[in-house]
């Protein structure tokens, strides 16, 4: 069912997701009226005219794509959290975060992307993160490696005796319980800093440009796309637990994605401390 759209068919989807945020994200970027942001569960979680507008039009062309699939987008499962159910289905499912970072979209800042995810029970088979206002497409296929604008990318390793780099969840997104996980982050030899965007995060860590995150929610959308790429750039993940995160949920939070298998046990070696 898979094997011409993984193999020939991958770039359609980037020329979709491309598409979708020509049409419905850019046009909007600094361009936002009042109206056109609304809060969903607070001041720290935006909704605009563009996430929604942009994850209709990929729910249209994704399926086209690919027939017989259905989407698990943020908007969608925000409207009808039963959506979210199709994870765990037998139809492939495309997930969908149509602006990841809407609040550095909203504040006119590029530091945003869309991510899109394929996969099927409960297993990540491709994934594309595009950076729109930085014109940045980031690729990556089960088994067949990760790209950044058509170019290998690998995660590498840390630097022996330098600090390692962390980007973490707001505060905003932790019980008391993940809090005191979080602070065992704040150990001799970690600089944690709050995460921006999670797909841009996720891209950092693949190219070696950030040592690992920590997260402390399990959103399908936030991080299906970045752990295929970290994965195929080389790096590792894990949950608190030590068990690997999955993307259906239920996971021990917090869990980290880093650069190799040896940075994801020095982050859960802090955060059980923290615990």
């Amino acid at each position: 069912m898979f094997d011409a759209l993984l193999t020939d068919g991958t770039t359609e989807v980037e020329a979709a997701v491309r598409a979708a945020a020509a049409a419905e994200i850019m046009p909007r970027f600094r361009r936002l009226a009042g109206h056109e942001i609304l809060e969903k569960n607070g001041p720290h979680d935006l909704v605009t005219v563009a996430d929604r507008l942009a994850e209709e039009h990929l729910t249209a062309s994704l399926t086209r794509l690919l027939p017989g699939s259905v989407v698990v987008g943020e908007e969608a499962v925000h409207a009808d959290p039963k959506v979210y159910d199709a994870l765990g289905g037998d139809a492939p499912v495309w997930i969908v975060d149509p602006v990841d970072g809407t609040r550095q979209f909203v504040r006119g800042e590029p530091g945003f992307c869309t991510l899109v995810a394929l996969a099927h029970h409960g297993e990540l088979l491709a994934s594309w993160t595009y950076a729109a206002a930085l014109d940045r497409m980031a690729v990556a296929v089960r088994g067949g490696g990760a790209t950044l604008d058509g170019e290998a990318i690998r995660s590498g390793s840390p630097v022996s005796g330098d600090p390692l780099h962390v980007a973490t969840s707001h505060p905003d997104y932790t019980t008391d319980d993940q809090k005191r996980a979080l602070l065992g982050l704040r150990a001799e030899g970690i600089a944690a800093r709050p995460c921006g965007s999670a797909g841009l995060e996720y891209l950092d860590v693949a190219r070696g440009a950030l040592d690992a995150v920590a997260f402390t929610w399990e959103y399908a959308w936030d991080h299906a796309a970045g752990l295929l790429l970290v994965a195929e750039a080389g790096g590792a993940q894990a949950t608190l637990s030590g068990a690997p995160f999955r993307i259906v949920g239920g996971n021990t939070l917090p869990f980290t994605a880093a650069r190799d298998g040896a940075t994801v046990d020095r982050v859960l070696e802090a955060l059980r401390a923290g615990a």
